[in-house]
């Protein structure tokens, strides 16, 4: 009879921790999210189609891919690139993937609406150039592509927007 009872008790107590350990994985997953990333292979895929984009037209750039967050993932630059470019780039990735859009969209609009002029000073790591193209996957901002040093940040957008089709294709 006692046999049968620890048995029953085990058995019991077995189905309460499964029960448990289901609600509780059921629980963490209603509480997280999936989101699409930008693999380290993409990233350096972007740097080198920005880098050759921008070669076959004879600008010497610098080229900044950034995560979602504005973190940078991949960097290059070309041998006669300045060095103001580097610092450019990386701002420009950073506020394409901040905000969303095209940095080129940005600065049109600060012009436009001058009452916007803020946007430019609320955050160091922004620069409000043409240049800068979010990546999107699925809809979803993963990341930002900057490019600078072509004359003119409509070339450099030129050339991130060709790096994006190629890359990600």
């Amino acid at each position: 009879m006692k046999d049968t009872t620890m048995k029953k008790s085990i058995i019991a107590l077995a189905f309460i921790t499964t029960g448990l350990a289901t609600g509780l994985a059921t629980g963490a997953q209603a509480n997280t999210t999936s989101l699409p990333t930008l693999t380290d292979k993409a990233a350096l895929e972007l740097v080198n189609q920005g880098l050759q984009s921008c070669r076959k037209d004879g600008y010497n750039v610098s080229v900044a891919v950034v995560d979602r967050t504005g973190s940078l993932k991949a960097f290059g630059r070309s041998e006669l690139a300045g060095p103001h470019t580097v610092d450019s780039a990386q701002k420009k990735a950073f506020t394409a993937a901040s905000m969303g859009q095209p940095t080129a969209n940005l600065a049109k609009l600060i012009t436009d609406k001058p009452f916007l002029q803020g946007l430019k000073d609320m955050d160091s790591r922004m620069l409000l150039l043409g240049g800068g193209m979010p990546i999107k996957v699925d809809g979803q901002v993963v990341g930002g592509i900057g490019i600078g040093g072509a004359p003119g940040g409509h070339l450099d957008q030129a050339c991130a927007e060709q790096a994006i089709k190629v890359a990600l294709k």
